[in-house]
């Protein structure tokens, strides 16, 4: 059975995933922005999932989180499920965090980073971005930065299984009542990739939806672009990704 770190997962799509994950047999390790928010998890936990506690937010905490579970052991994949939709930590949550923990973290054969359909309308525009929270980038842009993270790590670790989901528009607090996707087809895909021999599983720098794979934003797969936001946010937290 796998051993998969799935990050956000206190609710939404991060927890159905770590729920199924972890009914099917696998070992999970959840996380939760803060200690409060942990025990919205409580009931995994109680099941055998490992808690981890660190606000995406602040990178210093995310930083510590990397450690955490680097002394938990080796990883077979890790979901970066963990986002927001606005806000000052738009920016921090939805590519920096995915960044350094992509990083820091030991490496694992199977990533798999949340996208949105919404990253086609995403800017490629790097320069003068501060990366603790720029209110002038949206989150069509952030998504845009971590699929382009997700084909990046792809062509950079040629050992590494990297995809990128768009889950759709699904009703969870973040989606929203008036969400129009199936809630189950929101999580199925990434515990798929994670766990799946199936061939098509078995493959990397896909952007996905729904089981079938896509055609992303021509930024996504352009070295160029990969390169310069990687050089982005090695700047910004001092980490570089090798």
């Amino acid at each position: 059975m796998a051993r998969i770190f799935v990050t956000g997962s206190s609710d939404g799509l991060g927890k159905m995933a770590a729920d199924v994950l972890l009914r099917d047999g696998h070992r999970i390790i959840v996380h939760a922005r803060s200690g409060k928010r942990l025990k919205a998890v409580r009931d995994l936990i109680d099941r055998g999932a490992v808690g981890v506690v660190g606000d995406l937010a602040v990178l210093a905490q995310v930083r510590d989180l990397a450690t955490e579970v680097n002394e938990l052991g080796g990883l077979d994949a890790v979901i970066h499920n963990a986002g927001v939709s606005k806000g000052p930590a738009l920016v921090p949550v939805n590519i920096v965090a995915p960044y350094v923990l992509t990083a820091l973290i030991r490496r694992a054969p199977r990533l798999i980073y949340l996208s949105s359909s919404m990253h086609t309308g995403g800017r490629t525009r790097l320069r003068g971005i501060d990366w603790d929270g720029d209110p002038t980038v949206t989150y069509s842009d952030t998504k845009l930065f971590v699929t382009a993270l997700s084909a990046a790590v792809a062509r950079l670790w040629p050992d590494v299984m990297s995809n990128a989901v768009d889950p759709g528009w699904v009703p969870t607090k973040m989606g929203g009542p008036h969400a129009s996707d199936d809630l189950d087809l929101g999580h199925l895909t990434q515990e798929w990739l994670a766990t799946s021999d199936d061939s098509q599983a078995l493959t990397s720098g896909g952007y996905w939806r729904h089981q079938t794979r896509r055609r992303p934003h021509p930024a996504v797969t352009d070295a160029q672009f990969q390169n310069e936001l990687l050089d982005a946010l090695a700047h910004h937290t001092g980490v570089v990704l090798k």
